[in-house]
């Protein structure tokens, strides 16, 4: 019985690291202040079809979540939420007008597409921005790219380019 519990137990944790762990943004913006680590913004609305797919199909692959957590905090941003987000000084409010929040517009230069995904460093300043639905092989080289921070020594294209040589 004893064995039984701990495998269960195992079995459970391993599945745990399997699941992106979201943070809201607030939390990585806080989780920053002691331990810098990039964030990974994933811009959607609810009624976006292509947002839903990511869900399903892109962030639920073990790979892309074991990533998604060692390299970032994993943020999901409803760009239509009508919660006020504090950052950087400032309060980020739901745009009535636009029926848009406001952070959405901020982090996504007024390049409102669903979904996207931003980089943001360890100092949460944004990198980029990548709109669209990704599947899991599209999205695992930008991760490590941003993740393993290869984006400060070489351009994307070069890494891509010496990362085909090597496959």
């Amino acid at each position: 019985l004893l064995f039984t519990s701990l495998l269960s137990s195992v079995s459970l944790n391993a599945q745990d690291t399997k699941k992106v762990k979201w943070v809201t943004f607030e939390e990585a913006v806080k989780l920053n202040e002691n331990k810098p680590k990039m964030i990974f913004v994933d811009v959607y609305a609810e009624w976006c079809g292509p947002c839903k797919m990511m869900d399903k199909n892109t962030f639920s692959d073990p790979a892309v979540a074991e990533m998604l957590n060692k390299y970032f905090y994993p943020v999901k941003f409803n760009a239509e939420s009508t919660d006020p987000v504090n950052f950087s000084g400032h309060t980020f409010t739901y745009d009535k007008q636009n029926k848009v929040h406001q952070l959405a517009i901020a982090i996504l230069q007024g390049k409102m597409a669903y979904p996207s995904i931003a980089y943001m460093d360890g100092d949460n300043q944004l990198l980029t921005v990548v709109p669209g639905f990704q599947k899991p092989d599209d999205i695992k080289p930008i991760l490590t790219y941003f993740g393993e921070g290869h984006y400060k020594t070489i351009t994307w294209n070069d890494y891509m380019a010496q990362n085909a040589v090597k496959k």
